[in-house]
């Protein structure tokens, strides 16, 4: 058995929300659980008991308690969750109302603004006000086109106060990919910044609101947040309103919070749409809610010391996640910019300045910050980190590895994987466990997932299927205008029948329980009939010192697949026959000889959806002469042209 990074120390076990959710457990069944192991196994073999002592242990505010937890755990798609239960997602995250520090805000080019659960409340209280007096009711949708500031959480609390769904994306997406997005569920209210700022530069965003106007018929009401100028000129933007003109300016409000049903629609998520249009997923507020308490409270160790960030815009399902610690009573850290500026440890500066206890971020950054030789650790005084949070893509080892060496080597490093669609993880930390390196910790409480090979059997260290095999609270309840349940049924339960299937390669690991991710399984490579994890790849090109990123796809040819390997090289480097070689030679000598290329091509950019995940399948069809449906769900969508027509790939 391999060497942990990191095992937790008996101090550091004795005071984590998991150890307590476990004694809670076994007193309430007369249990004698001192193990994770142990306490999963339960989870997931009485999945209403877990979730009912997660309700409770969690404090779930509501008017009316649920009746029943679940009125099928072995249906899927078609399970019911907290059937009878009346309550609001915003007033579980406005539990507090005193002077701890809710919110902080720290902008690029912008000092820190700090805000106490009252003023939050009393916040949120004026801007619901004003949404009722603007027509919005029960059912109704509020958008947002907002940089990670605090109105952009206001806005959304003080809609599902109401009982609206808030639905959001970040303000550098293109006007077709805002429109193929809101255009779908005709949203009444749209809150957008005249602009934001990325790198030090600012860039308008009332001129693309204009243009998507056009478009948007069920606008009613635009309310322009001051963010890169305190007082834009709004005059071009049809419906437009100044916030400070619209929010109301009575204090000591009341909010009405609506006491909904648990399956009551709070977000709707988009897929990236790189192959269509993106699919509009609602999920509800008492799923959304509960489960994310569990993860942030139990996997992540929350409580209301903790000052939580996460590296996010306001598109990305992390930034849901993120905000729900206000149920905890937390300080969640907002930061909207760069993480690069003004250097590469701005990040670092600012878990140090803020006191930062959860530091969150995408393995993509990570990988970055060590190719910069950043040594977080030697540069800034993070005494206060005790975890550091990484998803997106897989981390690799020396990922891991990095962090324990020049970031800290007493937390805990919780690589975690989920998915927009379930609005959370299925695999994530365990705050009790030991971390390795490439490895996430453990399956999640409650969720009984399992890697399925070809022939839909459970399997042990080796790549297969991911598939969850009962339902949980997240799952999306629809998709938007998808009546006959079409969409969401093709999207998830037709390779196995009644049993989630997501579509990640990764393999359980039967010595430690944890997990290890290999990337997308709709992107494997196929060489020789044998399937390979795209990430296995990544994880041995990327450590070069010559490569800055890499995109990995398999071409058809001969009646077989071959492994093509595109690289962007560090400024000033050559691809020479002895840089391939060792291109070569360290993926033979890392992984098999089936993983090595048959081409190696060198590009000048790599295409990523907005949330920074690689498009291998987008970049396939390109190869291959085949349409990218949906471009604007990129965020640099003009870096397919550099696969179109490659000689190289013709030979």
């Amino acid at each position: 058995m391999k060497t942990p990074l990191w095992t937790p120390s008996e101090e550091w076990i004795k005071q984590t929300n998991m150890i307590r959710f476990m004694e809670y457990v076994n007193e309430k069944y007369v249990k004698e659980f001192t193990s994770y192991k142990e306490l999963y196994q339960w989870s997931i073999d009485n999945i209403p008991d877990f979730w009912a002592m997660m309700w409770d242990f969690g404090e779930i505010k509501a008017s009316k308690k649920y009746d029943k937890v679940v009125d099928d755990p072995n249906k899927m798609p078609g399970a019911h969750w907290f059937i009878g239960a009346k309550l609001n997602f915003a007033e579980n995250l406005l539990r507090y109302r005193d002077d701890h520090i809710a919110l902080i805000f720290k902008g690029e080019v912008h000092d820190s603004v700090k805000i106490t659960y009252a003023e939050l409340y009393d916040r949120v209280a004026r801007l619901a006000k004003s949404l009722r007096e603007a027509g919005v009711t029960v059912g109704d949708r509020v958008a947002g086109f907002m940089p990670n500031m605090m109105e952009t959480l206001i806005a959304m609390l003080a809609a599902t106060s109401i009982g609206a769904a808030w639905s959001s994306c970040s303000p550098d997406f293109g006007i077709k990919g805002v429109l193929d997005r809101f255009g779908q569920i005709e949203p009444k209210i749209l809150f957008t910044a005249n602009g934001y700022s990325y790198n030090g530069k600012p860039f308008d965003s009332l001129g693309r609101i204009a243009d998507i106007l056009k478009e948007l018929p069920s606008i009613q009401k635009v309310v322009v947040v001051p963010y890169t100028e305190s007082e834009a000129d709004i005059s071009g933007v049809p419906k437009s309103v100044h916030y400070g003109d619209f929010v109301s300016k009575e204090s000591g409000l009341e909010i009405e919070f609506e006491q909904l049903p648990s399956e009551h629609p709070l977000y709707i998520m988009y897929s990236s749409g790189t192959t269509g249009l993106p699919k509009c997923m609602v999920q509800s507020a008492g799923g959304i809610l509960i489960h994310h308490i569990k993860e942030l409270m139990l996997h992540t160790d929350v409580k209301r010391a903790d000052t939580i960030f996460y590296f996010t815009t306001c598109g990305w399902m992390m930034w849901t996640w993120l905000v729900s610690s206000l149920a905890l009573g937390a300080t969640v850290l907002l930061f909207d910019g760069s993480p690069f500026y003004p250097d590469p440890g701005a990040l670092w500066k600012l878990a140090q300045d803020e006191k930062m206890t959860i530091f969150g971020t995408s393995a993509r950054y990570i990988a970055a910050i060590e190719k910069e030789a950043v040594k977080p650790g030697r540069d800034y005084d993070l005494t206060p980190l005790k975890a550091v949070l990484s998803t997106g893509s897989p981390l690799a080892e020396e990922g891991f590895e990095y962090v324990y060496r020049e970031v800290k080597g007493d937390i805990q490093l919780a690589s975690i994987s989920g998915g927009t669609d379930i609005n959370g993880c299925f695999a994530l930390g365990n705050p009790i466990g030991p971390v390795y390196a490439g490895e996430l910790q453990c399956r999640a409480l409650g969720m009984r997932v399992e890697a399925f090979d070809e022939s839909g059997r459970p399997v042990r260290n080796q790549q297969a299927e991911l598939v969850c095999t009962a339902p949980f609270p997240s799952m999306p309840i629809y998709f938007w205008n998808d009546p006959e349940m079409e969409k969401y049924r093709s999207a998830y339960f037709e390779k196995y029948p009644g049993i989630w299937h997501h579509g990640d390669f990764i393999e359980i690991r039967e010595d430690t329980g944890g997990v290890v991710i290999y990337g997308r399984s709709d992107a494997t490579l196929n060489p020789g009939g044998v399937r390979i994890g795209t990430a296995e790849i990544y994880r041995v090109v990327e450590t070069l010192d010559e490569v800055t990123d890499s995109i990995v796809v398999g071409q058809d040819w001969e009646n077989d697949v071959r492994v093509i390997l595109f690289i962007k090289l560090a400024e000033g480097v050559q691809l020479t026959e002895d840089l391939v070689k060792k291109i070569k030679n360290a993926i033979r000598q890392n992984t098999t000889p089936r993983h090595v290329p048959a081409k190696i091509i060198t590009v000048d950019d790599i295409p990523y959806t907005i949330n920074m995940k690689k498009v291998e399948l987008a970049v396939r069809n390109v190869i291959h002469g085949k349409p990218v449906l949906n471009r604007d769900a990129l965020a640099n969508p003009e870096a397919l042209d550099l696969y179109e027509d490659i000689p190289k790939l013709q030979t």
